[in-house]
């Protein structure tokens, strides 16, 4: 038992904070968290873990010669696909477009993260709405809006004809799909960058330029470093659903370039083949999560 006061002619007893009642608070915070959280554990369960594992299970099925799945003869054939070369040739592209994505995304809101973070509060919350505006649009919507602007007599190519530059139409190119990529995927990289830059005391930017550092090696010696957690989660937010974009090649790209998500959309519905469709779907899954469990655990929880 604890030491007693009075106060106000009421006696008031406190307990000591031995290890056991420390241990106890501990277990009932941690009970009282997983209730809080309990509802977002059955969303997830019930929208994610089982639709994962049905996939899984799928992955492993038979695909029948009129087209059907048998679930009886489980085997790895559809795994054994993906040394393909037509499977390789896709993953390649969808790759290289992820990276070039990414970094065309880093290079763009790196510059205006930092911009940000320099604003008076007032601009700083300004910029902020019109960062988190395309969000506001159903994202399917904005994707249709691309073609309307990218046509031959669209904004795009008007605009160009008037600087002298001559009709561009790169509606239904690697280009526009590029564009569209940037553009769906930029607010996921500046948020991130704005978080971790403004959390830089710039108290070390200020003494780095009274040490005689220039521009290049106060970024690449303080601000890099000391931002690099919110690089490395803008990166796996754009790289990881770019790898397996779907809606944004197949309005802008016209259907030219086969990537990922449209080749398991295929096998899905064309081709009838759900365990190879399935298969494809598992390996993408496994990327995504292995880059967020590394996020994780390069430091991205002190972002």
């Amino acid at each position: 038992m604890g030491p007693t006061c009075c106060f106000g002619g009421c006696r008031l007893v406190t307990a000591a904070a031995t290890p056991e009642f420390e241990a106890a608070a501990e277990r009932e915070e941690r009970r009282r968290g997983l209730f809080m959280a309990l509802p977002a554990y059955i969303y997830l369960f019930l929208f994610f873990a089982i639709p994962f594992g049905i996939v899984v299970v799928y992955s492993f099925a038979t695909r029948t010669r009129t087209g059907g799945t048998t679930l009886s003869g489980w085997n790895v054939d559809s795994y054994g696909r993906l040394s393909e070369q037509i499977v390789r040739d896709v993953l390649t592209r969808s790759i290289s477009l992820a990276l070039l994505t990414t970094v065309l995304c880093l290079v763009i809101a790196y510059p205006f993260a930092y911009y940000m973070t320099t604003v008076s509060p007032t601009a700083r919350n300004l910029m902020l709405v019109f960062v988190m505006i395309p969000f506001w649009t159903n994202f399917l919507v904005r994707n249709y809006a691309w073609p309307l602007l990218l046509a031959n007599d669209g904004p795009f190519s008007n605009t160009t004809a008037f600087l002298g530059l001559g009709e561009r139409n790169i509606l239904f190119s690697q280009s526009a799909v590029v564009l569209g990529m940037v553009y769906s995927f930029l607010p996921f990289m500046i948020l991130p960058l704005y978080a971790s830059i403004e959390r830089i005391d710039h108290g070390f930017v200020e003494a780095s330029r009274d040490l005689y550092a220039n521009g290049r090696q106060t970024f690449m010696k303080i601000l890099l470093p000391l931002s690099m957690p919110g690089v490395v989660a803008g990166s796996i937010l754009v790289f990881v659903p770019s790898l397996g974009a779907y809606v944004t090649p197949d309005i802008l790209g016209g259907g030219k370039n086969v990537l990922l998500g449209s080749y398991i959309v295929t096998q899905f519905g064309t081709a009838r083949n759900f365990p190879f469709g399935a298969s494809l779907s598992v390996v993408l899954m496994v990327v995504m999560l292995t880059a967020t469990i590394g996020y994780f655990r390069s430091g991205g929880r002190n972002l």
